[in-house]
């Protein structure tokens, strides 16, 4: 945070160097076993050149020590007077100062920022421009300072207007929170000419709402903001002794992953998002921004990553004012979803925030977290109450002792003999004789000063003084003083009851606006654009992205690896580069997600020149870039004789075709790979045969011998995942869909893909059954009646289910076969009917997707609440066995004694 300008405060004036200033040479050793504080208030000007000394015409300069004390002074200035805030107010010196100049100039209208930075430079011994900085800062954090004029947006990132142009005042919070004279800390300016606050009296966790950044000598700091209201509920929480949590809240909103904050202490991080959604199939909408960005950089990160191929987007709209606008138009074709993931991975759009809780405590600086920050906070405000009322309860005793003086010296007539007395001293003596009896009556002691206050008491008073106005004023005076004592011996409520107050009164439209959620990771291998093209030459052994005369493979990024397969059963998994020798005879070629676990592949292998041949499936995961693997047994001259890779576990049958060997009666047979199990990249596989194969043959493509792959739905980040978290949708075959309805009424059935993005009113998602009705209760915004309709769902697009009046709206949806749903009508003129129960199924019979519906009632209703469905059950489909394989088409198997699979051959 910028809030002064890089001023030399090193001073050099040649009258200190004296010998006094001079440090002996000797003491130029080590010196990291002490430890040096230095208070940067008590700064002393000294020389850099320690020692001079002359030999002949040349002079040696020796900087003994410069390192030690100098280096020494300036970070412990830097450190203390200008970058890091204190603990006591949560304010570095010019924000202090500032607030200051402020409250002097405050006469209830606004003033020119720059007579404010002229005032504030009485104090703050630095440049106009580091004033007018800071100044800015603070105004638009919206909090102490209300603002005239333009101020700057930091959503755009637009600078505010020069100081003569903008007007400031302080606002009403900081006028009851931040200032009470009688119990500031003071001290004297760096002239030496004003008084000026060492401390504010701060009655608020002003550090924590407004969020610190700065950068010292040595050490940094960076204290992120917090909600005031979050603030206020924790201060009560630790007066109760109750325990709590801080997060964040950022005012540029966002999306918060705060779930290694480590309560802001160094190691700590923040993950924050810009909220982007759908708006059509070609076009995202950002409408809120992450913390530490503005809508300028955030699009120039979009753009570069548009230039370097990471995403694909036609054109940005920037249509920011009051709140974020952002259009991204996207090329037909581009899939929405896997661009917003994209922009999460390359731009702006999601930022990582590193919190590093650094304060000033007793002029040293503190690392600790924004709790035990909170506790400080809420403690020195306690005690800050304390004396405010030891005050006030000192100053109503003086006022029930003056006034009590007065009634006494008024009822007694005692003014009637001042003139028998000529001397003060006789006069006080005749007075304190008269007061003798009353002593006992007074809260302390009567003085001489109190004394000379009644002789001043104009004749006029004197003569219209009231004593039973006099005697309700002190009953008055002797109440409050009784409700300050209580307050006392309650301070701990009372310090509950002033948060509460500030709360109701300046907590209003300061609502969380940062919404916190866990984040998912998105791995960028996944989301990246491939613009690139991969080229292979398989007998020569290259691929990469600049063999163009070569085989073209697929479209790739320049963040992929690829996974090759050598005729010799070696493995390589590699980077995407413009040419790299993998090895010749090239077999397959593919980019790699380590990730992939259903990906299988099917091999049969010889082992040798000469050697029995084995069959093997496998998955690949968990491999070292750059280091090849043997799929095969490690003999010389082995050889890949069947291959293929199955995207989803297919299992394919292929016939073997025996060369004519001695006595081998059969010569051709046929293996299903699905009858193999899958193992690791390293196991040796089955034995298929001793004998050299002639040929190999695809018999019959195989369908997916997976298991169907369940799904859950994880409500904390809104997306899907295979990992158990959330809520299990389903198990999901290849062909399987899920069905998503939201609150607006639209409807889709798209594949269950992991980067799949779902919108904020999402009310329905299931696995999609194509024979299960929907049924919807709606109200019809132009027809002002309620319709109930039931339908089967034959479009995978986007489509909205109920009429497109602005004011129509749906009720409720239901995927259960038989609904039940309940009306609750509103009273008419003291008439309440009864609650009706429908039968969704008998009210109505299931029609087109496009269908009305059927009217419910024409009466005035209320609620509409859906019930426990009614009994049902499914039919279950009869899954057609698969045929047995006759022994002319395949061939019998036993286990050997090894667990391999033999071939019994005739």
């Amino acid at each position: 945070m910028k809030d002064e300008e890089d001023d030399n405060i090193i001073p050099n004036d040649d009258e200190n160097n004296s010998e006094e200033n001079q440090i002996d040479e000797n003491q130029d050793g080590d010196d990291s076993e002490e430890i040096i504080n230095v208070d940067a208030k008590n700064f002393e000007g000294k020389h850099f050149y320690e020692n001079q000394e002359e030999e002949g015409d040349d002079v040696i300069t020796k900087v003994t020590g410069m390192y030690k004390d100098w280096f020494l002074d300036y970070a412990s200035y830097v450190i203390l007077e200008r970058a890091v805030p204190a603990i006591e107010d949560g304010f570095k010196p010019v924000q202090r100062r500032i607030m200051h100049s402020l409250k002097e100039l405050d006469d209830g209208r606004y003033n020119k920022v720059a007579n404010v930075v002229g005032h504030t430079m009485q104090y703050h011994p630095h440049g106009d421009a580091s004033i007018g900085d800071a100044m800015v800062q603070i105004g638009q954090k919206d909090l102490l300072i209300d603002c005239q004029g333009n101020w700057g947006n930091i959503l755009t990132g637009d600078g505010a207007a020069a100081s003569r142009y903008i007007e400031a005042r302080l606002s009403k919070f900081a006028l009851e929170v931040l200032y009470s004279p009688k119990i500031t800390d003071w001290g004297v300016s760096y002239d030496g000419r004003r008084a000026e606050p060492n401390n504010l009296p701060v009655k608020f966790p002003l550090l924590l709402a407004q969020g610190a950044e700065g950068i010292a000598v040595g050490l940094s700091t960076k204290v992120l903001p917090h909600n005031f209201n979050e603030l206020i509920d924790a201060s009560i929480k630790i007066l109760k002794g109750k325990p709590f949590t801080l997060y964040p809240d950022f005012m540029t909103q966002g999306i918060a992953d705060v779930s290694n904050y480590h309560d802001g202490l160094r190691g700590g991080r923040v993950r924050v998002r810009a909220k982007i959604a759908q708006l059509d199939k070609n076009t995202l909408v950002i409408t809120q921004i992450p913390f530490s960005t503005n809508t300028t950089t955030l699009i120039d990160s979009i753009l570069k990553a548009n230039d370097k191929g990471k995403i694909k987007i036609k054109k940005i709209e920037d249509n920011t004012a009051a709140d974020v606008e952002i259009l991204i138009h996207l090329f037909p074709g581009v899939s929405p979803d896997k661009t917003i993931d994209a922009l999460f991975a390359f731009t702006a759009c999601e930022t990582s925030v590193a919190p590093l809780g650094c304060v000033i405590e007793d002029n040293k600086p503190l690392f600790i977290g924004v709790s035990e920050m909170l506790k400080i906070s809420t403690h020195r405000t306690e005690d800050l109450l304390r004396q405010e009322l030891e005050i006030q309860l000192e100053e109503l005793k003086n006022k029930w002792h003056f006034s009590t003086l007065e009634k006494i010296f008024i009822r007694e007539e005692m003014y009637i003999d001042f003139k028998l007395y000529s001397d003060r001293e006789s006069l006080y003596k005749y007075l304190y004789d008269r007061f003798e009896i009353f002593k006992k009556s007074f809260v302390r002691e009567i003085n001489d000063d109190d004394l000379q206050r009644l002789t001043q008491i104009p004749m006029i008073r004197i003569t219209r003084f009231d004593s039973d106005k006099a005697d309700d004023f002190i009953s008055k005076l002797e109440d409050e003083m009784k409700e300050v004592e209580h307050h006392l011996a309650n301070l701990t409520d009372f310090a509950i009851a002033y948060f509460t107050k500030l709360k109701e009164k300046y907590g209003k439209g300061r609502e969380r606006q940062t919404e916190l959620r866990v984040f998912d990771n998105v791995e960028a291998t996944k989301v990246v654009l491939r613009n690139t093209k991969l080229y292979v030459n398989r007998e020569e052994g290259f691929v990469g992205t600049s063999l163009k005369k070569d085989e073209y493979l697929t479209d790739c990024s320049d963040i992929d690896d690829v996974i090759v397969f050598l005729r010799d059963g070696k493995m390589l998994v590699t980077k995407v580069d413009s040419k790299t020798f993998v090895g010749k005879d090239i077999i397959h070629v593919a980019i790699f997600d380590k990730s992939d676990k259903r990906t299988i592949y099917n091999m049969m292998y010889r082992d040798g020149k000469s050697g029995p041949s084995y069959i093997k499936r496998f998955n690949v995961s968990g491999v070292t870039r750059d280091k090849p693997y043997d799929l095969t047994n490690e003999t010389n001259g082995s050889q890949v004789v069947y291959f293929s890779h199955n995207p989803n576990g297919e299992a394919e049958v292929i016939t073997i075709l025996l060369r004519q060997v001695g006595t081998i009666k059969k010569l051709k047979f046929d293996i299903d790979f699905a009858k193999l199990a899958i193992k690791g990249r390293a196991s040796k596989g089955n034995l298929v045969t001793k004998y050299p194969i002639k040929k190999i043959e695809l018999k019959e493509k195989g369908i997916s011998t997976l298991l169907p792959r369940k799904v859950w739905f994880d409500d904390t980040v809104k997306r899907l995942n295979v990992d158990a978290r959330g809520e299990l949708l389903g198990e999901f075959k290849p062909s399987d869909k899920i069905l998503i309805i939201n609150q607006s009424g639209k409807l889709k059935v798209i594949i269950p893909e992991l980067s799949t993005h779902f919108e904020e009113d999402m009310i329905v998602l299931e696995k999609f059954n194509p024979k299960k009705p929907v049924s919807a209760i709606y109200f019809d915004g132009e027809k002002e009646r309620y319709y109930l309709k039931r339908f089967l769902v034959e479009t995978d697009k986007e489509e909205c289910f109920i009429t497109e009046h602005p004011n129509s709206q749906l009720e409720i949806v239901s995927t259960d076969y038989r609904p039940v749903a309940q009306l609750i009508f509103a009273k008419v003129k003291g008439v309440q009917k009864e609650d009706l129960h429908i039968d969704v199924e008998d009210f109505i019979a299931v029609k087109g997707f496009k269908a009305l519906g059927n009217q419910l009632t024409a009466d005035k209703i209320k609620q509409v609440n859906l019930l426990d469905p009614l009994p049902y059950e499914e039919p279950v489909e009869e899954v057609p066995e698969k045929p047995e394989l006759s022994d002319d088409d395949s061939v019998e198997t036993e286990l050997d004694d090894d667990g391999q699979i033999g071939l019994v051959l005739d």
